[in-house]
């Protein structure tokens, strides 16, 4: 069986070591999918200090702000006879609308990769693999990051959750852990870097606002990557299955449906940009 990784050229002419990973679940669904490659990037911003806390926090401050900033505006409205009350509430306006500001870009462009993702998952269902690809660009990268998925069971069509469920919550926690246990984060870059997301999907999608086809992807051959393989629980057990169908029968039996279209490398074109908060900067 090929790995969903095949096809990504670049990551040093060595084969690089893949951490094997299980959900508790017979299959992955649109949640855990959706919250392992956003809280995996919300990871890799914070271990490279591209973000001064975890994005939860920076969302929840975000929108904390924009509450008190409408609060301020309608007390300025009722402050019309009290000067001095005036002043003090256009002060703190001010220095909350600066708070808002220091994070609108980035909340704008993590609320558009998380857009993004959620309709690929949507329209695909058997995403096969993702990359987070910190740098200048996907083909200079200073690290990449790849995850690969093996769904087993099939799940039955509905509209899709991306509410964060508890077993979604579980692995995206033990993906975290694992990549910290291999080194992930322990080095980190001086300045703003971009974090660019790729998909592997089946070449029949259309989504030409969000993403954009690379077949030809690769990055520096520089760079080792650090890879997670995540599958349920009953993957072993099918895998063993096929495996002794396989001895027995001196060839795969392969249904015609569980054969895919041809898969391939779709770049996001939402990119989360760093901030330099370690630095000086002009506004």
């Amino acid at each position: 069986m090929k790995s969903a990784m095949d096809g990504v050229k670049g990551s040093s002419g060595t084969v690089t070591d893949c951490s094997e990973i299980e959900a508790a679940a017979d299959s992955l669904d649109e949640s855990m999918i959706f919250h392992t490659v956003n809280d995996v990037a919300g990871f890799v911003l914070y271990m490279n200090q591209q973000i001064p806390a975890m994005l939860q926090d920076i969302s929840l401050e975000f929108d904390t702000l924009g509450e008190e900033y409408g609060e301020l505006e309608i007390s300025l409205r009722e402050a019309l006879g009290n000067a001095s009350l005036r002043r003090k509430q256009a002060s703190k306006m001010r220095e909350v609308k600066q708070g808002i500001r220091r994070f609108d870009k980035l909340m704008r462009s993590v609320s558009d990769f998380q857009t993004a993702l959620k309709l690929m998952i949507s329209e695909v269902s058997n995403v096969q693999a993702a990359i987070l690809v910190l740098g200048a660009s996907p083909l200079r990268p200073q690290q990449v990051y790849e995850v690969s998925f093996l769904h087993g069971k099939s799940v039955p069509v509905g509209p899709p959750d991306f509410a964060k469920s508890r077993a979604a919550d579980a692995l995206s926690r033990k993906v975290i852990r694992t990549l910290i246990s291999v080194g992930a984060g322990s080095a980190s870059y001086p300045g703003a870097a971009k974090l660019f997301l790729l998909v592997k999907a089946t070449s029949s999608l259309n989504l030409p606002l969000h993403f954009l086809p690379k077949r030809d992807f690769k990055y520096s051959k520089k760079i080792v990557p650090f890879r997670v393989r995540l599958k349920c629980r009953t993957q072993a057990h099918n895998e063993m299955d096929a495996n002794d169908l396989e001895h027995h029968t001196g060839s795969s039996i392969v249904s015609a449906e569980s054969i895919p279209n041809e898969l391939i490398w779709y770049q996001c074109r939402h990119v989360i940009k760093g901030l330099a908060f370690n630095t000086q900067t002009e506004e």
